[in-house]
């Protein structure tokens, strides 16, 4: 009796395992994991740029910092930024135009100063995203600078699902020095 229980477990087990695993990710060259694309559907993007400003506030409240709103003038430099940033198929922070985050602040209307742009070139999603900015002491000083108050955020998806993510920063109440990117408080 005993020896045919242990056959049947022995036939389940050597069954379960001949069936694909999920569990297992599917390994590089490296031996790290291969990323998996994260599909962003055009019914999540209100949820994913509220994830992201949920976020962000939450790490600033955490740090004693006042926390950021959306703005949609900063939502559209992101927005044209992550776009261009595809189309130059590099994360960097220029237009293919020259532009500087300045200028594309400064053409989409917003007149409180730039504090800074974040961007990234991803296959993860935006916390992930957020996470590895984070972790990295430049583009953790944009997110936790105590002068920001709005937050610009926007993405551009490619059909091979790689994400080009563009955070922005600014202060609305500090206007730009005109000629010199300084800043200075309104009188």
């Amino acid at each position: 009796m005993q020896r045919r229980a242990f056959l049947m477990v022995a036939a389940a087990l050597v069954a379960a395992s001949c069936g694909p695993s999920t569990s297992t990710p599917a390994l590089g060259p490296d031996g790290k994991p291969l990323p998996r694309a994260y599909k962003i559907s055009p019914g999540t993007a209100a949820k994913i740029e509220y994830r992201m400003l949920d976020s962000v506030n939450a790490l600033r409240q955490a740090k004693g910092v006042p926390p950021l709103a959306l703005n949609a003038k900063l939502n559209a430099a992101a927005a044209t930024h992550a776009r261009d940033m595809s189309v130059q198929n590099r994360p960097w922070h220029f237009g293919s135009d020259g532009s500087s985050p300045i200028d594309r602040v400064q053409r989409v209307g917003y007149t409180g100063r730039l504090v800074g742009e974040n961007i990234s070139e991803t296959y993860e999603t935006e916390l992930e995203t957020l996470a590895a900015w984070m972790e990295d002491e430049p583009t953790r000083n944009v997110i936790l600078d105590a002068s920001a108050r709005d937050l610009g955020f926007a993405w551009y998806q490619e059909d091979n699902g790689k994400i080009w993510w563009t955070l922005v920063t600014g202060a609305p109440d500090m206007a730009p020095i005109p000629g010199l990117g300084a800043t200075a408080a309104p009188s």
